[in-house]
């Protein structure tokens, strides 16, 4: 008898795929912390993320903004959290991303994942899986649409 439980939250095997699937994440809100936090970490220092009374005078954005990048950052973390976990090789690449409408301070994120496309790599047993991944806030409206290309683990 094995007493090793089995661990959850593990992700897919590119073979466990099939392209019209679609997953959904769980949600993620968006916090002043986050967005300062990144900005400081990148070094994102322009204006508009730093500055709120340049953005209640001054800008044509209004509230407290989150940078592109950080809405692709934390769309990438739901998204391998919720399918690749042990299984994801590597991040090859996006053919798109397109970024739909802003992000507040506040918003939550999810994301709703479609696989496009999978074949197995020309050597050993991996898979290259390709999925549109929309991530939309809390009403529902689409923030930012890309479409990423991942090495996936094949079963053992």
């Amino acid at each position: 008898m094995n007493d090793t439980p089995k661990r959850l939250g593990r992700g897919f095997y590119w073979q466990e795929l099939t392209a019209g699937d679609r997953y959904l994440t769980y949600g993620r809100t968006i916090t002043s912390a986050d967005i300062s936090t990144f900005v400081g970490l990148a070094g994102m220092i322009e204006i508009l993320f730093t500055n709120a009374e340049f953005r209640r005078s001054d800008s044509a954005i209004k509230g407290e903004p989150s940078p592109g990048a950080l809405v692709f950052s934390v769309a990438e973390a739901l998204s391998l959290n919720a399918t690749a976990q042990e299984t994801g090789v590597a991040f090859l690449g996006l053919s798109s991303l397109d970024i739909k409408g802003p992000v507040q301070a506040g918003d939550t994120l999810e994301v709703d994942i479609e696989v496009l496309d999978i074949r197995q790599e020309s050597k050993g047993s991996r898979g290259l899986v390709r999925t549109r991944n929309i991530v939309r806030n809390q009403h529902g409206r689409e923030v930012m649409v890309y479409e990423p290309l991942r090495l996936m683990m094949g079963r053992p």
